[in-house]
């Protein structure tokens, strides 16, 4: 691999929890997949220490969580603990879903650095991985 050229982002998206709703993760994985990014979806029906598992076995950059069962801040900072306690702190958490505006503030002060709301468009989403996120120092 040259240093000239970076790799692609690779993205896990992932659907926490027992939330059975999975079209809209599928249109951001397509969505992002399509924009050039590497992307992981694990599935319907996952705990926190199964997508932290993934995320780390695929030397991901970043996780997008999706859900709309309301256990978001139950969920997304299960998954930020996770990570920290696994040493990979520097993989960015963001995520998406019926959230309400009020437990955004909430969500980023427990570590997920970016929420986006229903109706955000993806490309919004791809500009601010585009803008926020960067590879990961490859493994020594």
């Amino acid at each position: 691999m040259t240093p000239a050229k970076e790799r692609p982002l690779r993205i896990l998206v992932a659907k926490p929890g027992l939330d059975g709703h999975d079209r809209g993760a599928k249109i951001i994985a397509r969505a992002l997949r399509d924009a050039g990014f590497e992307v992981i979806y694990t599935g319907l029906h996952q705990t926190p220490e199964m997508i932290v598992a993934a995320a780390v076995q695929e030397d991901v950059d970043a996780i997008g969580l999706s859900i709309m069962s309301g256990a978001h801040m139950t969920l997304f900072p299960a998954v930020v603990e996770l990570l920290k306690e696994k040493g990979a702190s520097d993989i960015v958490v963001f995520g998406g879903g019926i959230i309400p505006q009020d437990d955004v503030p909430r969500l980023k002060e427990k570590g997920t650095a970016e929420v986006f709301l229903p109706g955000s468009p993806t490309q919004a989403i791809i500009e601010w991985i585009r803008a926020n996120i960067r590879p990961r120092a490859a493994a020594a």
